[in-house]
């Protein structure tokens, strides 16, 4: 067997620095959503008292907003120093994190598919848990706040399912001004009022439920979201796709890239 030196080998400028560009922005944006992070719970007092951690009724949104800055911040990392000092390890480590990324959207999208009635019912599940502890996190209140008012819709399945809220519950022992009403994103909005009124959804669940519907919405949030869907498939699927195009690109700027070092580390072809 023969072999020939590859005089002018060389690691490719352009893919070197379109890697590095298109990795300093996930770090930027890793970065961002850390502080962002460590903000709200600052905010909070989380960071004074980390017990507080433990005691969430709720879902904490903040979690998620740590956990995908500090995977996008990683990866950002990993890319900009892999590319920049030509280092092989960190762009393998790059592109095994995000195919393992690309499989897991892959596989919850499958799965997802296969089992509407399964997930349907944990999300109704996971709904009812937060609607629990929506006085105890004003991040997961907000949220609730915002998903309520966006898709016009009140509760899991309907606005009863406020009555596990010990706030909103129609007990008779139970002391607060919030007794048998719903928040107030529950509320049918009134055009004609320039400050919001917080205070519509009370008492709302003790009267007869056919004037529910003349104050607040009567569907639940999880009949609104399945009907969202199919009205806006297009969108969601062009993100994904979108998503997709970003990730197999990173792969493949990667991969070329290992490849170029590879040859010059080598010295030679066959």
């Amino acid at each position: 067997m023969r072999y020939y030196r590859y005089k002018n080998a060389e690691v490719s400028c352009c893919y070197k620095y379109l890697m590095f560009s298109y990795n300093i922005v996930f770090w930027l944006v890793g970065a961002a959503f850390l502080g962002i992070g460590f903000w709200a719970w600052s905010e909070k007092g989380v960071l004074s008292d980390l017990s507080q951690v433990t005691r969430q009724n709720g879902f904490d949104p903040v979690w998620v907003v740590l956990v995908v800055g500090t995977v996008t911040f990683v990866l950002g990392f990993a890319g900009c120093v892999g590319a920049l000092r030509e280092n092989i390890c960190m762009l393998k480590f790059f592109c095994g994190v995000i195919g393992v990324i690309f499989f897991l959207e892959l596989t919850a999208g499958v799965l997802a598919f296969v089992f509407q009635d399964t997930l349907r019912e944990w999300i109704s599940d996971f709904f009812l848990t937060n609607v629990k502890g929506y006085r105890d996190d004003i991040d997961l209140q907000n949220l609730i706040d915002s998903l309520q008012r966006t898709n016009q819709c009140c509760g899991a399945r309907n606005p009863n399912d406020w009555n596990t809220n010990n706030y909103f519950n129609c007990t008779d022992d139970n002391p607060s001004r919030e007794r048998c009403g719903v928040p107030f994103s529950c509320c049918l909005a009134d055009p004609a009022q320039t400050v919001v009124n917080t205070q519509c959804g009370y008492d709302i669940r003790a009267r007869p439920e056919r004037e529910w519907n003349t104050v607040i919405h009567v569907k639940g949030c999880i009949p609104a979201l399945e009907g969202w869907l199919p009205r806006n498939l297009y969108i969601v699927a062009g993100v994904f796709i979108i998503i997709s195009l970003l990730q197999m690109l990173g792969i493949f700027l990667a991969r070329t890239l290992i490849g170029d070092i590879e040859m010059v580390n080598y010295g030679f072809r066959y």
